[in-house]
């Protein structure tokens, strides 16, 4: 019996964010995506200005689980912030097209953004309920 657990697909297929992105739009600065030596979580490095305000942080993004327990199924993810903040994602990317929801999947909170063909950009939208939200651009530098 193989004992051995590789990281999911879902999240290698995360590959996609690693490097260094320039954001623009409703929040401006910086991101970097890196793995964690092992492959089974992606680390998000944030250093960004939103509404006047500095934004930084880290974000570990992998499955869930719990010791001697199989991998969860989605990606999921927490952000703790410099102000002691956490916020729960859950991150899926289907085709070109990455959803990054805010707590549970199907939330009425959520990142929805395409990536061009070289991957160098990634263009979407933040959605927020009642109508909130803005624009955000990534450009990898």
């Amino acid at each position: 019996m193989n004992d051995t657990i590789d990281p999911s697909p879902q999240l290698q297929d995360l590959a996609r964010l690693v490097g260094t992105w320039q954001v623009t739009g409703g929040a401006e600065g910086t991101v970097r995506y890196e793995w964690l030596p092992g492959g089974f979580f992606l680390l998000q490095h944030v250093n960004l200005t939103q509404l006047g305000q500095p934004v930084a942080g880290l974000e570990v993004i992998g499955n869930l689980r719990p010791f001697g327990e199989p991998p969860s199924a989605e990606v999921v993810s927490r952000f703790y912030d410099a102000a002691g903040n956490t916020f729960d994602y859950i991150y899926e990317l289907a085709g070109d097209t990455l959803t990054i929801w805010a707590g549970a999947k199907g939330s009425p909170a959520y990142f929805r953004g395409s990536f061009d063909a070289a991957d160098t950009t990634l263009v979407g939208e933040w959605t927020y309920p009642g109508g909130g939200g803005y624009a955000s651009t990534m450009r990898r530098i």
